[in-house]
């Protein structure tokens, strides 16, 4: 029995529109699991260890943390402001983290520069330093927070605006004081990048050096 061209065709059109009826089962949940899975060990276990490894490597110091030693014993860190109370050493900037800039409290106020606590605060701090130091500026980062409320560095200008109080409460001179703060000065990055700064931690413990 011979097989026609037109019957030949209609086979092979039949076989085709079974084969597309042919559902194509494809599981949503299992490739988001497997996807999920995939990424979790990529990005949170194998890219951590390798930066870790390689920051450790490269900047073993500041991968420690930039911790600051005296006398063999960790005392601070050049990325963490703390607290200093005495005229005998130099002040950072306010803080809206909390009692002894709690590092786990970081973060600014969040309020408006139209917000009547932020203004009040401010214009106190202002009116308070003013009387203290009667005729000079008041630098803006002696009366605001940092966004993250833990900057440890601070203006020249805020540095050399305390200078009178601590060189009168260590007996020292100013013009002593004045050469210590330049002495601290970092420059901009590269030149271009940031703005000039001083670490109010290591200034002070170059002060208590000074002051032996």
């Amino acid at each position: 029995m011979h097989t026609t061209v037109a019957e030949l065709g209609r086979s092979q059109k039949q076989s085709h529109e079974e084969f597309e009826e042919i559902p194509v089962v494809h599981s949503v949940w299992k490739t988001a699991i497997l996807f999920t899975l995939v990424t979790a060990v990529l990005f949170g276990i194998v890219y951590p260890l390798v930066v870790t490894g390689i920051a450790g490597v490269l900047f073993p110091r500041q991968a420690a943390g930039s911790l600051i030693l005296k006398n063999g014993q960790v005392i601070g860190s050049e990325l963490i402001a703390q607290s200093f109370t005495s005229d005998r050493y130099f002040h950072p900037r306010p803080s809206a983290a909390g009692n002894g800039y709690d590092a786990t409290a970081s973060g600014g106020s969040n309020l408006a520069q139209s917000n009547a606590k932020l203004v009040q605060r401010i214009q106190g701090d202002i009116d308070k330093l003013t009387a203290q130091n009667p005729g000079k500026p008041v630098p803006i980062d002696m009366v605001t927070t940092s966004g993250s409320g833990l900057d440890p560095d601070i203006t020249p200008d805020n540095a050399y605006y305390q200078a009178p109080s601590v060189a009168k409460a260590r007996g020292l001179s100013e013009d002593a004081v004045r050469a210590l703060i330049a002495q601290h000065i970092t420059p901009r990055q590269l030149g271009v990048l940031g703005e000039p700064r001083v670490n109010v931690l290591e200034l002070n413990l170059a002060l208590d050096k000074l002051s032996k």
